[in-house]
């Protein structure tokens, strides 16, 4: 923390290996992160995929600094569990804000950390994919963030929303905590450290994730033009 730079805030490694006086801060970071970017609409900066990806390359040591486990498959497991739930609840976070704030939001003025274009993508992409859109929306930066504020706008079943929800969440976190993880194991045994190409794996994850949400919007432009 001696030499902390604001430019660390973008990087997903810098959470994960956070220690403050000697303690290992970054299991409850990635959990909070989650939570915030999935629940709070002021979340939809922060690193989701790579985040995930990262905390599966570090899964042992961010479990082992809470609880010692031998096997590297229930590490691995655990974290993408506890992921997972706070996935899930960051949703309900913002199902319940998007319930209560609808209104509100809609007639919101642009802030730094409110945009309101983000929320209005959001609600065409959930009007045209329906309780899918939550599925989908768990893997695209933004969407992520606003689909669960958005069901609770339009007053999505609520047991129609937990489904999509909880199966969104679970896919989520295991599909990018689990492939990080074993990539990581398949590299090193070529010889390649993903751990020192961090900044590399973070620019690809986000060119991934974000080349469908540009795609879209390209595809709008024409019909926008008639």
């Amino acid at each position: 923390m001696n030499n902390f730079d604001w430019t660390q805030l973008l990087n997903p490694e810098f959470y994960i290996t956070l220690k403050i006086g000697g303690i290992q801060f970054g299991l409850y970071i990635v959990l909070f992160i989650i939570f915030a970017e999935t629940g709070l609409f002021a979340g939809f900066f922060l690193p989701g995929d790579s985040l995930l990806f990262l905390a599966g390359i570090y899964s042992r040591d961010l479990i082992q600094n809470v609880l010692f486990i031998e096997s590297d498959f229930i590490n691995v497991t655990l974290l993408s569990l506890l992921i997972a739930i706070a996935g899930i609840f960051g949703n309900m976070a913002g199902y319940w804000f998007g319930q209560k704030g609808g209104y509100y939001l809609f007639k919101k003025e642009d802030t730094f950390w409110f945009k309101k274009k983000y929320l209005l993508q959001s609600k065409d992409f959930f009007e045209k994919y329906g309780g899918k859109a939550i599925i989908f929306a768990r893997f695209l930066p933004l969407f992520r963030t606003f689909a669960p504020i958005v069901a609770g706008i339009v007053s999505m079943d609520k047991k129609k929303f937990m489904f999509y929800n909880i199966l969104s969440s679970f896919l989520w976190s295991f599909i990018l905590v689990f492939s990080g993880h074993y990539l990581y194991g398949v590299f090193l045994k070529q010889g390649i450290d993903l751990k020192e190409h961090i900044e590399f794996i973070v620019i690809g994850i986000i060119l991934i994730s974000t080349i469908p949400v540009f795609l879209k919007l390209l595809k709008k432009r024409p019909a926008d033009k008639v």
